[in-house]
């Protein structure tokens, strides 16, 4: 482990290894913000702090298998499986970009950021696995899905001319494909700024399947409060419900300034000049919130080796349960929970695993107010076939009265109501004299023209 002041010469020497800044576009808001080569010897050591600050050498101890067994998806810009660090981890899927041409996956600018995220969660190294990049999860497989371009892609161009909405309905297809191919965990490192009909219906079908989905916050927190709300904009899939989102955190443990604040935040991760391979090769310090998600996926993937029988939302629980450090009020939307501890999460895992459930033949009555046996008798007793007759002699008896005393309304009606033809003679009197008729017992009808 390196001390702090070791912490501070790599980061400077990191620093001035800077060379390249790559922006994403407000479809990869939620990508990486920024990265620059770094040289090869040192990647790891570079990397320490991002291992130790998700506390991975603990929980590699507690799940050996590193995720073996479990196959994320990386729904992204494409992920090269040659590279050292990720050679024999990766399975190529298709390509939903919806561009044509495509770009061919040999161009050096095809699956630049997927890359990158890719090799923070599946990540073997290389030379015996002491060099390179070490993944959260370097034991389970990686399935590439591409969605979107990056920056320099030759078909990026193309791919910025479609409308939002078929960019989500491809997005939407990459998850159900996902789902699909029975992947264990889903990472998404982008993100739109819209909601979405048929991703949310993907992301249900993720949910039935028990398919846990992460995704990244966003990278919009300089924009806290621009629109007058005091929050950064939402990004989605991040903000749908189910999905667990992540924000970053610097080598400080404190929220990084772009990273998006908002209460979609479930928890946080390192994301501020965090290595990874590239699509050339090469070691890349990225900065976003694409980092803290990649490397979160891996946390889920270790618990869903070592778990199976966990459900997505008890996978979640355990990691938004467990977090180290946590903010002081329990919770903010900077870094959601707090930030993510991969030891403890197995831990609190492992507990959810060996909980014991309700027995499959408790009865309902013991968790719903103690069951028939519980309902006080009634107020009055049920009434026998006597009492029956009784009461419909007397509904008879009532009925009569009622007929009796209509029949002699009617009759006394009868003899003081005026014959026809004084009616009418009182009518025609009536009309004479400017006024309305009105018969006995009458009343007038009332009308305004409109």
């Amino acid at each position: 482990m390196l001390g702090r002041a070791s912490s501070r010469r790599t980061r400077r020497l990191a620093a001035a290894l800077l060379t390249l800044t790559l922006l994403f576009t407000a479809a990869m808001m939620a990508g990486a913000v920024g990265a620059a080569p770094a040289r090869a010897d040192i990647v790891r050591n570079t990397e320490m702090w991002v291992l130790n600050e998700l506390h991975m050498q603990e929980a590699w101890t507690l799940a050996p298998t590193q995720g073996r067994g479990v196959k994320v998806a990386v729904i992204d810009s494409g992920v090269d499986g040659q590279v050292s660090d990720l050679t024999g981890s990766v399975t190529q899927g298709p390509d939903f970009t919806g561009v044509h041409p495509l770009t061919p996956a040999s161009d050096l600018e095809w699956g630049v950021h997927g890359t990158w995220m890719a090799s923070l969660i599946v990540g073997h190294g290389h030379d015996g696995g002491g060099s390179g990049i070490i993944g959260t999860a370097p034991g389970a497989r990686v399935l590439s899905i591409r969605v979107i371009t990056d920056a320099k892609d030759p078909a990026y161009a193309l791919y910025q001319k479609e409308s939002g909405r078929r960019g989500q309905q491809q997005l939407a297809r990459a998850i159900n494909y996902a789902v699909s191919k029975q992947v264990g965990v889903i990472s998404m490192s982008l993100g739109y700024q819209q909601p979405s009909r048929p991703v949310r219906a993907a992301l249900q079908n993720a949910y039935k399947n028990n398919v846990v989905v992460v995704a990244s916050a966003g990278n919009s927190g300089d924009q806290r409060g621009a629109s007058g709300r005091g929050h950064a904009p939402y990004s989605y899939p991040a903000d749908y419900p189910g999905v667990l989102a992540v924000g970053a955190v610097n080598s400080a443990g404190q929220p990084a300034s772009f990273s998006s604040q908002n209460i979609s935040v479930q928890v946080a991760a390192p994301g501020y000049k965090v290595p990874a391979q590239g699509r050339d090769g090469g070691y890349w310090l990225v900065s976003g919130t694409s980092p803290a998600c990649a490397l979160t996926a891996g946390v889920v993937a270790l618990i869903k080796s070592k778990y199976p029988q966990l459900t997505d939302a008890q996978v979640i629980s355990a990691i938004t349960t467990s977090t180290s450090p946590k903010p002081d009020a329990g919770y903010n939307d900077q870094v959601g929970f707090g930030v993510v501890d991969a030891d403890a999460a197995l831990i609190a895992a492992g507990k959810l695993a060996t909980a014991v459930p309700p027995s499959a033949d408790t009865a309902a009555a013991t968790h719903f107010g103690g069951g028939v046996a519980a309902v006080p008798a009634l107020p009055v007793a049920p009434r026998g076939a006597m009492s029956l007759v009784l009461f419909c002699l007397l509904g008879a008896a009532c009925l009569g009265l009622v007929a009796l005393s209509t029949s002699r309304i009617f009759a006394e009606r009868d003899r003081s109501w005026p014959s026809q033809s004084e009616s009418a003679a009182e009518s025609t009197s009536a009309a004479a004299a400017g006024r309305h008729a009105v018969p006995r017992g009458g009343q007038h009808d009332q009308a305004q023209r409109s």
